[in-house]
């Protein structure tokens, strides 16, 4: 463990018992989110490559047009 994440355990031991609660909840959901989208962008990765793959090789044999953002 960090000297950091000792020191913020340390200060979240001072606070009261329902917010020390409040705090564990918070951070746990908060690594588990974190992990949700790390695996999620791990797994979109490959298509984002293939789809970029695609549109560039359309791009190249004219199937595109240029976006009018007017």
């Amino acid at each position: 463990m960090t000297e950091l994440l000792e020191k913020a355990f340390e200060e979240a031991s001072k606070l009261s018992e329902l917010e020390q609660n409040a705090l564990a909840r918070w951070l746990i959901d908060e690594i588990i989110s974190e992990r949700k989208w790390e695996k999620a962008f791990a797994e979109s990765e490959d298509v984002l490559d293939k789809l970029a793959d695609e549109a560039i090789e359309e791009h190249a044999q004219g199937k595109t047009k240029p976006l009018d953002i007017n």
